[in-house]
């Protein structure tokens, strides 16, 4: 009898636990849907869907600051890394507290990426009660345009004082010494030298401007890598004779084919076989070499000149720069053929590196990528030397 009236008590205490967890479930489950009800209330219909389809950098804080939700570019600009950016979760407490919509300019910078600051022009606004939306225009690169043209501007006219200053001298100079033929003739021959670096730097200067403002692959056509090679070994070749230089060009470029502008791409090859002309030792040797792999072409010349530090490499493309600018002014560099060449590789769709090591030369690769193969001609190829 006492057995059964216990399994009685243990059956009652089953059910009212049962029913009790049962009822705390139910009621977790209306609370989640009454707060769900709630943050729908607080929240517009589709906002979110909306901003998964934006282009711009975007993202939906909720009152506690956490991420809602994010456009597909906010991270990149910044605006997200393990959670909203700080200086956005203050733009949003701001709205929040005050009502009103925010407009700030900011500079953020990632943990992953502190040497990286992007440039944003913000716009943050409540989106139902609580919620803001922070919609960023990316000015970034508008931004480094910006600094570039204002730096090119000023080298530009730092480049150009120099030989407007010398020739200005040595027409004073000639005119000075206009009863004295010997001097006459070698102020003269000076002024000429003069002349043509300004008339170099003022080509250069029109080429870089055309090649950054060519369309990527713009008016393309095959363009044989034999026929780059041999017309850029050829307009640097008497340059080479009067320093008794040899180039020696080899490798696997018949038939090799790319995209392109041929024009653009010989400027671009002569002018590193141009450069290291001027920076190779007299009765030396430049290579160029051709090495199709895994759909490209590269196109690499070796010089034997004095090398490049390796914490200056990776400024050697930027305009006016020389790693020795006593060495460049008198091998009559204008600082501008690296950059061209960059310029012009990258609208063909390809990259350049370097590499060099003080006192070994230097090497400077192009690589583009390789457009179907044309039919071998033996008109068409004029072969570089061997």
């Amino acid at each position: 009898m006492e057995t059964a009236g216990l399994v009685a008590l243990a059956l009652v205490l089953g059910f009212v636990v049962g029913a009790g967890i049962a009822t705390v479930l139910v009621l977790a489950a209306r609370t989640g849907r009454r707060a769900a009800a709630v943050q729908s209330v607080l929240l517009p219909s589709g906002i979110e869907a909306v901003i998964d389809v934006l282009e711009a950098p975007a993202v939906l804080v909720d009152p506690s600051g956490t991420l809602v939700t994010a456009s597909a570019s906010a991270a990149d600009a910044g605006l997200t890394e393990g959670g909203v950016h700080p200086e956005i979760v203050e733009i949003a407490a701001e709205v929040r507290s005050t009502g009103e919509t925010v407009r700030r300019e900011l500079a953020l910078r990632r943990s992953a990426r502190p040497d990286q600051v992007r440039h944003l022009s913000v716009t943050a606004a409540l989106v139902g009660a609580r919620y803001v939306l922070v919609v960023a225009d990316d000015r970034s690169e508008a931004i480094r345009l910006d600094e570039v043209r204002r730096d090119f501007v000023a080298n530009i006219s730092h480049e150009l004082k120099t030989p407007i200053g010398a020739v200005s001298l040595l027409a004073e100079a000639i005119d000075s010494a206009a009863d004295d033929p010997d001097q006459v003739r070698r102020f003269a021959a000076r002024l000429g030298g003069e002349s043509r670096r300004l008339a170099d730097m003022t080509q250069d200067i029109i080429e870089l401007s055309r090649v950054q403002g060519l369309e990527p692959l713009a008016q393309s056509e095959p363009v044989r890598i034999d026929r780059i090679l041999s017309t850029a070994i050829e307009q640097n070749r008497v340059a080479a004779d009067a320093k008794g230089i040899e180039i020696v060009s080899g490798g696997a470029m018949d038939g090799v084919v790319v995209s392109g502008h041929e024009g653009t791409l010989v400027t671009a090859v002569a002018n590193l076989i141009a450069n290291a002309v001027q920076y190779s030792p007299d009765r030396s040797r430049v290579g160029v070499g051709v090495t199709p792999r895994d759909g490209t072409v590269e196109i690499a010349v070796t010089d034997q000149g004095p090398g490049i530090p390796e914490d200056e490499q990776d400024r050697v493309f930027e305009r006016f720069f020389r790693s020795d600018p006593a060495r460049s002014r008198n091998t009559g560099g204008t600082g501008l053929g690296l950059s061209i060449v960059k310029h012009a590789v990258a609208n063909h769709g390809g990259s350049i590196r370097v590499w060099s090591k003080p006192g070994s030369g230097s090497t400077f690769t192009i690589v583009l990528p390789l457009a179907t193969a044309i039919a071998e001609s033996p008109a068409t190829h004029e072969g570089a030397t061997a």
